[in-house]
């Protein structure tokens, strides 16, 4: 397999597999916190089929796998109703931050499996590059990578990312109307800011150089 093609495989199953996880928890969080919408409409489920996007999940991430550019990818979002919650300002924080907590959970338990596995002598040389390392590596650290960029990625402050909650969460309540008008452009301003600015890289890079000493040493 040309090892291009493969890289990009591999990248794109486990972006696949991080944002279903990361869907799925927010409908978890939410059934705790006493809204059954997402259980109700078939999405607490690991199977692909009822999140995947045509856009967000297939052609997104596809191009950007192939082409090497960045890649901004999503599922359908898990219906959640904040008025069947106890305290619905307050819940809907926890629901926003399940998404990027599980990535974060599974990224250190893929890098940890992978420093564990990893065995240097398996690298010709001694020089360590992604494409010289073992196929199960390879997974394991992708996933890991992935990981870290949705969870930090959906940190941002910016709607619809799960950080956007957290404005939501500190504004006074009679500033909240002002913040849900901005709401709309906020895919807006994410495109600029991750095709135009390179701002989003700039932030993920030093935490994806961090990972891989802490996998590679």
């Amino acid at each position: 397999m040309n090892t291009n093609f493969e890289q990009a495989v591999i990248f794109f199953t486990c972006l696949i597999v991080a944002v279903i996880f990361h869907e799925v928890s927010h409908g978890v969080v939410a059934s705790f916190f006493g809204d059954d919408t997402a259980k109700r409409a078939g999405r607490l489920t690991l199977n692909p089929i009822p999140h995947i996007d045509p856009v967000g999940s297939i052609v997104m991430p596809a191009m950007g796998a192939l082409l090497g550019v960045p890649v901004l990818a999503w599922a359908k979002p898990v219906p959640v109703n904040p008025a069947r919650m106890r305290d619905p300002r307050r819940d809907m924080l926890f629901v926003s931050l399940a998404g990027p907590t599980t990535n974060f959970l599974l990224m250190a338990v893929s890098a940890v499996l992978a420093k564990t596995l990893f065995d240097p002598s398996s690298v010709p040389f001694g020089v360590i590059t992604y494409n010289n390392l073992p196929l199960g590596i390879k997974i394991l650290f992708s996933f890991a990578l992935v990981n870290l960029f949705l969870g930090l990625f959906n940190l941002l402050p910016i709607p619809p990312l799960d950080g956007s909650e957290l404005i939501a969460r500190v504004l006074p309540k009679d500033w909240l109307p002002g913040w849900y008008r901005f709401q709309p452009y906020g895919f807006l301003v994410l495109f600029i800011l991750v095709f135009t600015t390179g701002f989003a890289g700039k932030i993920l890079e030093p935490f994806a150089n961090q990972l891989a000493t802490f996998v590679f040493g």
